[in-house]
């Protein structure tokens, strides 16, 4: 049975290599972001790739009327999505006492607010079909101490585990993707050139890499998945690693 997924944040890094390989196992799409003309772009290439039907959602995640407009979406009966894919986000300098305080709040409401109201607004018809996967892509930054872009991740991931533990024994499971560096325009949008990141080579993955890991892990119900041994190691050390330490070892980068 072909499947319906939206995607946020599908204009570009993650979002966009998620509909990629959801488009080519045939799904339906409903692609969310404020590009439009990147977004009809996007359209017509998943369509040759395979997408059974694309369907686009232009809304700002930053406004209450965007959110409303998806949050809308996701609760339409007659047209329901069986996947979310929380993937809207970006970045902020390390110096929060030099960041506006208001690009800080927007921060903080996109990474968090804004994936627990989609959920919020998706779940009652998962739960009543008793089916559904909710994807929110975190980072493995959240165990490690690194300004509000950690913080918000790591309420993610333990958002998504409890949702998991919740909800999994009714059908519907909820995944908190936690991928490292990732080879992707995120940086590109801080303003870094590729080079100026200031991380070594071998810590940067593949998109595909990440996202077909993840879909993996999301097929088995796991409530957290780590793409790649490297960082599954070094997630694992970093849980129980002193907060000293990890507080000089996550300063490193941009």
């Amino acid at each position: 049975m072909t499947t319906t997924s939206l995607i946020t944040g599908a204009s570009s890094g993650l979002g966009t290599e998620y509909a990629r390989q959801l488009a080519r196992r045939g799904g339906r799409l409903v692609l969310v972001a404020r590009d439009s003309v990147r977004l009809a772009a996007l359209a017509l290439d998943l369509e040759q790739e395979g997408a059974a039907e694309v369907e686009v959602l232009v809304a700002d995640l930053s406004s209450p009327s965007g959110v409303a407009a998806v949050t809308d979406r996701l609760a339409d009966a007659r047209r329901p999505v069986d996947t979310l894919i929380n993937s809207a986000g970006f970045g902020l300098p390390l110096a929060f006492e030099k960041n506006d305080i208001e690009d800080e709040v927007r921060h903080l409401r996109l990474h968090d607010e804004v994936p627990m109201r989609l959920m919020h607004a998706v779940l009652p018809g998962m739960l009543a079909r008793r089916s559904g996967t909710i994807i929110n892509i975190s980072s493995a930054a959240a165990v490690m101490p690194r300004s509000t872009y950690a913080a918000c991740k790591a309420w993610l991931v333990s958002f998504s585990q409890w949702a998991n533990g919740r909800y999994s024994t009714r059908g519907v499971t909820v995944t908190a993707v936690c991928p490292g560096y990732t080879h992707t325009d995120f940086h590109a949008r801080l303003g870094l050139a590729k080079g100026e990141e200031g991380i070594p080579d071998w810590l940067w993955l593949d998109a595909p890499r990440v996202v077909e890991e993840s879909l993996r892990d999301v097929g088995r119900g796991k409530a957290l998945s780590v793409p790649s041994r490297r960082y599954r190691a070094i997630y694992t050390v970093a849980r129980f690693a002193p907060t000293g330490l990890m507080s000089r070892l996550a300063a490193r980068g941009r």
